[in-house]
């Protein structure tokens, strides 16, 4: 059975754009994709701002193998685990799947976080308004703001 899920993409080394744009070439399932949104950095050490992303997937795969696909995206991009919230060139994360929920060690879904981090809000509402918070109120332009690639 398909369903619906949403997977949220971020990057803040390298070149951020080429990160995401790799992932998302090799993602399957992918029915649409947001904007591309800047964002300041939430906790870990002071690093460089996050190009972020979500993507809107079809799928019948469960959130263990939607976790694997993000691994290997990550493990593709190099991304190398030191700090936790430290700098990445890629970080993926399964953030919501419809009608399935998942408490383990290392897998939380929905996303245990992403209701409080708009740089997850503002580019779901794009794709997913259903799933936004009635009231989640826009951040400041200097925690968030659209991607100007030139």
């Amino acid at each position: 059975m398909t369903r619906r899920a949403f997977l949220g993409l971020g990057s803040n080394l390298g070149d951020r754009e080429a990160y995401l744009q790799h992932a998302l070439d090799r993602l399957p399932d992918v029915t649409k994709v947001s904007s591309f949104w800047e964002t300041a950095p939430v906790g870990g050490p002071e690093q460089g701002p996050f190009l972020n992303c979500v993507v809107q997937l079809s799928t019948d795969r469960t959130a263990r193998q939607l976790l694997a696909v993000c691994r290997e995206r990550e493990a593709e991009a190099e991304r190398i685990r030191v700090e936790r919230w430290g700098p990445r060139t890629l970080d993926v994360d399964v953030l919501w799947i419809d009608g399935e929920t998942v408490d383990e060690y290392d897998l939380v879904v929905p996303h245990p976080r992403m209701f409080e981090r708009a740089f997850v809000l503002i580019p779901l509402r794009e794709l997913a308004p259903d799933l936004i918070p009635s009231d989640f109120v826009d951040p400041p332009l200097d925690e968030v703001w659209p991607y100007d690639p030139s």
